[in-house]
């Protein structure tokens, strides 16, 4: 079955009590077009990773154009190309000006889960690109009818969220330096420690350094990128314990699953999952096996908010518990995300939602509320925040 032999779906009017003018209102929500730009967007300083190094995010960002006057912004991002998972940027604008928009455009905005199915029909996985299209959905229908998008997929149950920040220079005295600022204006207390780029050695002695510089005003989290072997995570994982680590993300290269559940067996700390599940068949395999017991969720992962959900959900239905990852997003993916993440019943590991800090140019003109070690959920329509139009047409990429 392709996307062109779905049914469309059926469309009903909003009555004029909602203040959209009774049967025209049918028309204010079919979306008549979608644009996507790619975004060159310069960070403060270097990030480093085991699998990439970057001093600017690129990103690509999706307009979309109900008839009824109303914009909504999406967001898909990556890091350094297609090293973190297969999709780039350049892949991701055009499975969305190819394949993705032309299924959509002349539908109805709010058939959420039809149009999820015809994405889904017109590609495989491209996630990222999916969750962008799914978001600038959810954007523009909140804003036509004056709602937060939180409510659109339930509801919120949290206001604000414990925020981490990410030390990843690889030099410790910036990295302690960065953190000390942090906790000075109480605006992280949390902090996760990129590792996997150099040796072992190299990287405890960097961390013993940080621990014993901030460990007791703070909480670490150490994320390998999928940087070691099984050999190595069951030689070292003690060590960072006797660190206080207190949680360590995806070790092990995202495909060796099996070697990833004996880790977590053996590891004294709780094991994130992150790049090995992606879709809800992935989670289910992880959980199931016990790869891990905490599981990172990400839009360009889940492929868009609803599957985001049902992720979380598979998830749970195991026992794992709920981390909100980033990747290195503007304001815009970061407020879709915390539009998601505030309707989650449950989310014990805080979100990580400090990309549009990290950028040397956010996306967007109110940007997020950062106060108190947490962020706050945006309050506005739709996804809550003003888009920075200057800011997108000075770093969009030239063709």
């Amino acid at each position: 079955m392709t996307s062109a032999d779905l049914p469309h779906p059926q469309i009903y009017p909003l009555s004029d009590g909602v203040g959209h003018g009774g049967a025209s209102a049918a028309k204010s929500f079919r979306i008549v077009a979608i644009e996507s730009a790619i975004v060159d967007a310069p960070t403060i300083r270097r990030h480093k990773m085991s699998t990439t190094e970057i001093a600017y995010q690129s990103l690509v960002i999706v307009r979309l154009r109900l008839d009824g006057g109303a914009e909504g912004f999406g967001e898909a991002a990556t890091l350094g190309g297609p090293r973190w998972a297969e999709e780039s940027v350049e892949s991701i604008k055009a499975a969305i000006d190819r394949y993705l928009a032309p299924v959509v455009i002349g539908e109805d905005a709010r058939t959420f889960e039809a149009l999820s199915v015809r994405l889904a029909a017109a590609a495989t996985r491209n996630h990222a690109a999916k969750a962008a299209i799914e978001s600038a959905l959810y954007d523009a229908v909140g804003k036509t009818l004056g709602l937060s998008a939180s409510y659109l997929v339930g509801g919120p149950l949290r206001e604000r969220m414990e925020v981490l920040w990410a030390l990843a220079s690889g030099d410790a005295d910036q990295e302690i330096e960065e953190a000390r600022g942090k906790l000075e204006r109480c605006e992280h207390r949390r902090f996760k420690i990129k590792i996997g780029f150099r040796s072992p050695e190299e990287d405890l002695r960097r961390l013993r350094r940080i621990a014993e510089a901030i460990g007791e005003r703070a909480e670490l989290i150490v994320d390998v990128n999928q940087g070691w072997s099984e050999a190595k995570a069951i030689r070292w994982l003690p060590a960072l314990s006797e660190l206080g680590v207190t949680l360590v993300e995806q070790p092990l290269p995202a495909g060796q699953v099996e070697a990833l559940v004996r880790v977590a067996r053996r590891s004294p700390i709780p094991i994130m999952v992150d790049e090995a599940a992606f879709g809800l068949t992935e989670v289910a395999r992880v959980a199931a096996l016990g790869a891990g017991s905490v599981l990172s969720l990400k839009l360009v992962k889940s492929g868009g908010w609803q599957e985001m959900k049902r992720a979380a959900a598979v998830a749970q239905a195991h026992g794992l518990e709920l981390y909100g990852g980033c990747l290195l997003e503007s304001g815009i993916g970061a407020a879709a995300h915390l539009a998601v993440f505030a309707t989650l019943p449950s989310l014990e590991w805080g979100v990580e939602h400090f990309g549009p800090r990290i950028l040397q140019r956010d996306l967007t003109r109110t940007g997020l509320v950062y106060s108190d070690f947490q962020v706050l959920r945006p309050q506005g329509p739709g996804l809550g925040v003003e888009i920075d139009v200057d800011a997108l047409k000075d770093l969009s990429r030239r063709a």
